[in-house]
């Protein structure tokens, strides 16, 4: 938190609190000194020389200058961190009514949980296919957000095959019902995109190029699910 704060906050800002925490540091250092009896001349000598240190710290604090070239390149530093490779165990989180659903960065694998109706509190790897099927039937009419998300786990977990039981419903396709048209938070953002709030225009777009891979409809993803990375990754560049 105290790194984000430092790269986003304006130099002149980030200044004037370094040098009152600087002073405030120096101050309870020697009244700790005096205190415990400490302050003879070695430790007068070490003040001496923290002093003078200090001086120059808070001399190149007040140089906004400074504290941008600083800022910039922990920015540059970070971006090429993020952008090499996803943290291990990340993973992207999409929500609807009833389904929640994951992604393994790493792996591709998809998982997830019945939240809401019948079934709730259930793993979707806990359901067998004629259960997801089931289920997804009871979606179309009810939430179609969360039909096209749990056909999406039926596609990865199943492959077409499932479509098979499914009589008058097989031709139907939820994944291509367009997805909530209300803006999408950065919090829901981060959560589908896998990164932290915060994270820079860098490791937002790599976690897009990342998933884009992951889910596309000709790797067992699906319209829908590239469809909210799309959102989410406008969602965080546009705020």
């Amino acid at each position: 938190m105290a790194l984000r704060w430092f790269v986003r906050t304006p130099p002149e800002q980030v200044s004037k609190i370094l040098v009152k925490v600087a002073i405030g540091a120096a101050v309870l250092f020697l009244v700790i000194l005096a205190a415990t009896g400490r302050l003879h001349p070695l430790f007068a000598a070490a003040g001496a020389a923290v002093g003078g240190l200090l001086t120059v710290a808070i001399r190149l604090i007040r140089m906004p200058w400074a504290l941008g070239l600083a800022q910039r390149l922990f920015y540059h530093y970070r971006a090429r961190k993020n952008s090499a490779e996803p943290a291990a165990n990340q993973r992207s989180q999409v929500e609807t009514r009833f389904v929640r659903m994951f992604l393994d960065h790493d792996s591709g694998e998809m998982g997830g949980e019945i939240i809401a109706g019948r079934l709730a509190g259930f793993r979707l790897s806990q359901l067998d296919q004629s259960q997801l099927v089931a289920l997804w039937q009871e979606y179309i009419a009810a939430d179609s957000e969360s039909a096209a998300l749990l056909e999406a786990y039926l596609n990865h977990a199943h492959g077409e095959g499932w479509r098979d039981q499914c009589g008058a419903q097989a031709d139907y396709e939820s994944s291509s019902a367009p997805p909530s048209s209300g803006r999408m938070s950065p919090e829901e953002a981060c959560k589908i995109l896998g990164v932290e709030e915060g994270a820079d225009r860098e490791a937002i777009i790599a976690a897009h190029r990342r998933l884009a891979q992951k889910v596309h409809p000709d790797r067992g993803g699906s319209n829908y699910l590239a469809a909210q990375i799309n959102r989410a990754k406008e969602a965080l560049l546009k705020g």
